[in-house]
């Protein structure tokens, strides 16, 4: 039965992620046409606005999976039944912070987008502010129910549950944005799907599991252990919110709504982009666990991290050739002609994220060693200071230019992390950079050619897009064929035999 679990809730993982991707790829220019630039502008800055509140969270719910498993394992229920009620306690606490500090933003709504807001848009944020600050104050608790349930290793039925809720809400959207709903609907709806996957979630909890939450005696350790537990991912919530979605909120101040959705579009194409890389990272960390454990050499620990790094850079460099040769006509047909910068967005934002999601195995032993911290001071630093800067340049120079801040930023943190993975992570860097150069050379050739050529071909084009992209898929499939290891090989092999249209080349 646990095997079915783990091995259906990987596969409906990778259902989630392919739905979340394609899907969003067909709804987002359908919502950006529909409500028009200046409105999903406002519908994008007032989510990240209110979302940026989603890191009270305090890492809680990845807190939950972790305690609920470990007390389920030693059998402890008493154990377990106070874990939960000390857990709801401090949730009840989050929800009435939440809310305050929501209830302040909202009356401080006026005062820091005077200058860029209508008063029509005005009136529709303060909506949006409400039901968004009534949503999170009941999703941060309700969301503890979904990490009890894979805390006791049942990932089915909450999975499809959320797949039922994003198929169901997709479909939705499309027909209220049909008869004429605003951003405020959309709003509307996705509380209500937020509700329902709560109360399925709350079912499965206690009537198929069988959870109980009692308060057997309060306990002050308990609360410093689940506090000490969350505080890094915390920290790592907060630089993802400072890093993307806080840009939203100081463009908003500057600059209209119609440049905040370009922006958003920027983004939604970056996150994109790095789902590719968190469907392979995450499997490992287990593997990244047991070698740790077993204390393996550093030769053969390298090895790993060299091989499971390759094969996310073959796929995360392909899809950034790619990207780059043909995003401008990809971003004109998906969204528009007037969101062209979000391709120089997007492609500065992949350059940035590729050496950190190809590394990420890396991170994993980082984590089995309990060694988060240094990273998490590390980025929690190097963040703040690229967001003050990046206000800075945003104000003095433009949108673009705060991007590359950031992406600089980030660069500076892969290379500070090069010494300390060697230091404590017992890692062979330098071996590890002259094995993956290849794969950046191949990728950095093939797009010099598709530039070139791009400038003797018509654009705006999907034909030529679509030959464009199959060219280039064509090249970078014998480039890389050419500097493959025997390992990735056999793994395209394998996937080329099970592929009809390739299976008679292999």
């Amino acid at each position: 039965m646990k095997f079915n679990q783990l091995k259906g809730g990987a596969a409906l993982s990778y259902v989630i992620i392919f739905l979340t991707n394609i899907v969003g790829l067909v709804l987002t220019p359908f919502i950006i046409r529909s409500l028009g630039s200046a409105e999903y502008g406002l519908y994008t800055m007032i989510g990240a606005l209110v979302g940026y509140m989603s890191v009270l969270d305090f890492g809680l719910n990845n807190t939950i999976v972790r305690f609920v498993a470990k007390y389920k394992a030693e059998g402890d229920k008493k154990g377990e039944e106070n874990f939960l009620a000390h857990s709801f306690i401090m949730y009840f606490c989050i929800s009435i912070l939440v809310t305050v500090l929501g209830l302040i933003l909202y009356y401080n709504l006026e005062s820091l987008y005077s200058e860029t807001l209508t008063a029509d848009q005005f009136d529709k944020a303060k909506v949006m502010m409400l039901l968004l600050i009534f949503n999170l104050a009941v999703s941060l608790p309700g969301g503890a129910f979904g990490g009890i349930c894979y805390g006791y290793e049942e990932f089915i039925l909450p999975k499809i549950t959320n797949i039922v809720r994003y198929v169901v809400r997709s479909i939705l959207v499309v027909v209220i944005l049909l008869y004429g709903a605003d951003s405020v609907g959309l709003i509307i709806l996705d509380t209500i799907m937020n509700l329902l996957v709560i109360a399925v979630n709350i079912y499965i909890a206690f009537k198929v599991l069988k959870v109980k939450i009692k308060l057997h005696k309060f306990d002050k350790t308990l609360f410093t252990s689940i506090l000490g537990f969350s505080l890094w991912l915390f920290v790592f919530a907060i630089v993802h919110q400072l890093r993307w979605q806080f840009g939203q909120l100081i463009i908003g101040l500057y600059y209209s709504t119609s440049i905040v959705a370009i922006y958003a579009v920027g983004i939604t194409l970056g996150n994109y982009y790095g789902a590719f890389s968190s469907a392979i990272e995450s499997v490992f960390l287990p593997r990244a666990i047991q070698m740790t454990v077993k204390n393996i050499p550093k030769k053969e620990l390298t090895a790993t991290f060299i091989k499971i790094s390759r094969i996310i850079l073959i796929i995360l460099l392909y899809i950034l050739g790619a990207f780059v040769i043909v995003g401008k006509d990809f971003v004109y047909f998906w969204v528009g002609e007037e969101y062209y910068m979000a391709y120089y967005y997007a492609v500065i934002i992949m350059v940035g994220l590729t050496p950190i999601l190809s590394q990420g195995f890396a991170n994993n032993i980082l984590e089995a060693k309990n060694l988060l911290a240094y990273r998490g001071k590390l980025l929690l630093g190097l963040t703040l200071m690229g967001t003050l800067i990046g206000i800075v340049v945003v104000q003095k120079m433009g949108v673009f230019e705060m991007i590359v801040t950031t992406v600089i930023f980030m660069l500076i943190e892969r290379g500070i992390m090069f010494f300390y993975y060697i230091k404590k992570a017992n890692l062979d860097m330098l071996r590890y950079y002259k094995e993956i150069f290849p794969l950046f050379i191949n990728c950095f050739l093939i797009i010099i050619v598709g530039l070139v050529c791009n400038n003797y071909l018509p654009h705006k084009s999907i034909f030529i897009l679509l030959l464009s992209a199959a060219i280039y898929s064509v090249l970078y499939l014998i480039g890389s064929v050419a500097i493959m290891t025997k390992y990735e090989k056999s793994l395209l092999k394998l996937v080329a035999v099970k592929t009809p249209f390739l299976r008679k080349f292999f």
